[in-house]
């Protein structure tokens, strides 16, 4: 079993940064990749990253590359989405999640373990 729960969420405006944190409880959180999603009002939940147990594989949805960092810090239990750039688009509720499947590392129901979710608005 594994609690997650993010934090960092907020309004900021357009070209800010943010920085989400998500901090995992119980055991072995390092035997579990990680991904970060995102749900906008009246959409469903999208991948937005993705990395593995050690750190040294991460993937990106298309639209946050090159804005967007996941990483990890196995002895805090906890990871993390640095986000830069921000526009407007990306204003959603942003979760985090444990992979327990197999599925895909882009597939929400490869993920076994869900956070409450922190809210990112982003003001134009």
């Amino acid at each position: 079993q594994v609690q997650l729960v993010e934090s960092g969420g907020g309004l900021v405006q357009a070209g800010g940064s943010l920085r989400l944190s998500c901090a995992a409880s119980g055991r072995s959180f390092g035997a579990y990749a990680m991904g970060w999603f995102r749900q906008a009002p009246g959409k469903e939940r999208e991948f937005v990253a993705y990395i593995s147990t050690r750190g040294d594989t991460t993937y990106y949805t298309e639209s946050v590359k090159g804005r967007f960092t996941i990483s990890r810090d196995n002895a805090k239990n906890t990871v993390y989405l640095q986000m830069n750039s921000l526009k407007p688009e990306d204003t959603a509720l942003y979760y985090c999640a444990a992979k327990t499947y197999s599925y895909g590392s882009y597939n929400r129901n490869s993920y076994g373990y869900w956070g409450q979710g922190t809210q990112v608005t982003v003001s134009s």
